[in-house]
């Protein structure tokens, strides 16, 4: 499953005229996603939620086995969300092993761990239209792990793609387990697909469901901190879009083309949400 260094690269570009603009969107993606674990599953360890590997293939191999032994079963009845809530699991928790952590806690997303969350995609995809009633621990599970996806996409329609995948997860959470934060963290993931009105009722949501005075007040600030985030966010990608489009019809060649390329590998934005990281090899 090795690939090239520079075969699966980031959304934008550090470098030239707009790197200070693209840090600022690199800071938000890594504050959404930190706050998104910690409001939806509360405190974590990192190692226990990384499987505590390194990152070897030797881990992943388990639940690689796993999901094709899942797989052989799902040729006979493709439809069967039970068989499919497995597979989204195994390839998940198979993306997980993959994901290094080094001693001093920093994470590095290997190109094999991105493999396997886009088949884990793919999979819940086909498991939610095989069920009526989603399982919310898979979709707190995949809710994170598309978030992660739409760093790591490298296109803006991707990124966009996974984001609305995420909050779409995320709506199933809310639903089921109705809670300050899991509609604060709809609200986080929402504001970031455009859509503020949907993001707006998320937050209202959540302060309904506020315990007082003081945490009604820490849900505002947060929120209407993302949503002018958001705002910058949405700005850039309209932006980064005009010049791919102005550079893949042959205008953008002086000045415009450099701002449609991504960074290299091992640049991730989201490394300062678990102490630093980037894409390992």
């Amino acid at each position: 499953m090795a690939q090239g260094k520079n075969e699966h690269r980031m959304l934008f570009d550090i470098r030239g005229r707009r790197k200070n603009v693209v840090r600022v969107v690199y800071a938000v993606l890594a504050v959404l996603m930190g706050l998104s674990l910690f409001l939806v599953v509360g405190g974590f360890n990192l190692a226990e939620l990384f499987n505590d590997t390194n990152g070897n293939g030797d881990a992943a191999k388990p639940y690689e086995e796993q999901a094709e032994r899942i797989e052989a079963k799902l040729r006979k009845t493709p439809e069967d969300p039970n068989l499919l809530l497995s597979l989204t699991r195994a390839q998940v928790n198979a993306g997980n092993t993959q994901v290094e952590v080094e001693a001093n806690g920093q994470q590095q997303i290997t190109l094999d761990a991105i493999q396997e969350y886009q088949q884990a995609n793919q999979t819940w995809s086909e498991y939610l239209k095989a069920t009526k009633e989603p399982n919310v621990s898979l979709a707190i599970l995949m809710s994170s792990t598309l978030l992660q996806l739409a760093e790591y996409s490298r296109s803006y329609a991707e990124a966009s793609s996974n984001i609305q995948s995420a909050v779409d997860a995320q709506k199933i959470v809310a639903e089921q387990r109705p809670s300050v934060g899991a509609y604060t963290t709809l609200a986080l993931y929402t504001y970031f697909t455009g859509d503020f009105a949907a993001a707006d009722e998320a937050k209202q949501e959540a302060l309904k469901l506020a315990g007082g005075k003081p945490e009604e007040e820490s849900v505002e600030k947060q929120l209407d901190e993302t949503k002018k985030n958001a705002e910058r966010f949405l700005q850039q990608k309209k932006q980064g879009e005009k010049e791919a489009k102005e550079s893949a019809e042959g205008k953008g060649a002086a000045g415009g083309a450099g701002g449609a390329e991504v960074p290299g590998a091992g640049e991730s934005p989201l490394g300062s949400a678990f102490g630093g990281g980037g894409l390992g090899e």
